[in-house]
């Protein structure tokens, strides 16, 4: 296998597209000899996105093809091509040709030759900028056409051989779309949350550093904008929070393979069990309201997962602390009217084995210590727009200011 490092380049290669810039660093990236380009795709058990590519492919492009298609790539992520199910059964070369015109009018300078470009080629009479779907359906219009020209008997028969090939004749994908359409049902909101996550911190980097965007049109910019401004499901978020905080242990199951795609899932099933701490902030400036709404939040979380409850004002309750179990509901409870000290929750959590660490509070303190291990900040939206101080970390706004 060649040894050509993609991550060694990628900061040259999107020099000039800050946006895609901010979208790589969030989007881990690994040499496979199991595909022939590159792809993108969802791990079905966690919900982790990866780049895969094929460091001899990659080597042989040069550095604008590079930047094409790593911007291809993410583009993928974009117009969530990658959890999109898929149309039809046995149309999978309809739609991968589809998603990958969605993409390419927007970058047809930077890609190598002979790809699914709008306007070039077998597709010189589409036009640029629509949507995966739309090309969907014209692709199978134009196919419909052509067996009826050719005959109905020959394009029956040809059906029956093809498959998943239905489309031949048409150029292949600059990359492979393998995995795509699998996440399951449970874990389909969890991936949709990563990528919104991914999307949301990319598109504020940009704005808060003043950064351009690069070559994003203005529609999709717009479209980006408005996607991280709506209001949050805070079950859902909860639910991915959960996965993504999991601690790995293996058991010796042996998994079926993926026949298409081996590469995609490992030989042994790994189970997953996330020990989630949470602190309620229980100081005088948290009022009875707003520890009633955390309550009821907890009372939501509860149907999903089994947590540890952990009340603190300056300091933790200690004799306050207990596992809040799966499927029970519990009263909201005051024990502290303190003051507020986030280095006391953190502190406690991190002497301990948790995977994650959720702290409701009205935000109204200094910023704490660094957390050992993922840390979710929820609070009213009045607090998540006016925090005491600045985080890197995740804020989720709950109930009404």
């Amino acid at each position: 296998m060649s040894d050509f490092d993609l991550n060694r380049h990628t900061h040259r290669l999107l020099l000039e597209e800050p946006f895609f810039a901010a979208i790589s660093r969030r989007v881990s990236k690994k040499p496979v000899t199991t595909i022939p380009t590159a792809g993108v795709w969802a791990d079905k058990e966690t919900g982790k996105l990866q780049m895969l590519y094929n460091p001899s492919w990659m080597e042989s492009l040069t550095d604008t093809e590079r930047t094409g298609i790593l911007m291809h790539e993410f583009y993928h992520l974009l117009f969530k091509h990658v959890t999109t199910r898929l149309p039809e059964e046995g149309m999978t070369k309809l739609w991968n040709v589809a998603a990958d015109l969605a993409i390419n009018g927007y970058i047809a300078d930077k890609l190598p030759q002979d790809g699914c470009i709008p306007g070039v080629g077998h597709f010189e009479d589409y036009p640029s900028s629509m949507t995966a779907e739309w090309y969907y359906e014209r692709l199978k219009q134009d196919q419909q056409q052509e067996k009826e020209d050719q005959g109905e008997g020959q394009g029956e028969d040809q059906g029956e051989d093809q498959g998943e090939g239905q489309g031949s004749g048409l150029p292949d994908t600059h990359d492979s779309h393998d995995g795509w359409g699998e996440v399951p049902d449970g874990m389909q909101d969890v991936v949709e949350e990563r990528l919104r996550e991914i999307i949301g911190e990319a598109v504020q980097e940009c704005e808060q550093e003043n950064k351009s965007y690069g070559s994003v049109p203005y529609d999709i910019k717009k479209q980006l904008r408005s996607s991280i401004r709506r209001t949050l499901d805070p079950e859902k978020v909860l639910r991915y929070f959960i996965k993504t905080s999991q601690a790995s242990r293996k058991q010796s199951t042996v998994r079926r393979v993926n026949k298409r795609a081996p590469y995609l899932w490992p030989a042994k099933r790994v189970k997953r069990v996330a020990n989630i701490a949470i602190s309620i902030d229980q100081s005088g400036s948290v009022n009875d309201d707003m520890l009633k709404t955390f309550f009821s939040l907890l009372n939501k979380f509860a149907k999903l997962a089994t947590f540890t409850v952990v009340p603190f004002d300056s300091t933790v309750c200690e004799d306050g602390v207990y596992v809040w179990r799966k499927g029970e509901t519990k009263q909201w409870e005051r024990v502290r009217y303190g003051g507020t000290d986030f280095d006391a929750p953190t502190k406690w959590v991190n002497e301990r084995n948790f995977d994650g660490h959720i702290i409701l509070t009205d935000m109204c303190a200094a910023k704490p210590v660094s957390s050992k291990c993922q840390r979710l900040w929820i609070t009213t939206p009045h607090y998540a727009r006016n925090p005491y101080f600045q985080t890197n970390e995740r804020i989720l706004a709950i109930g009404q200011d």
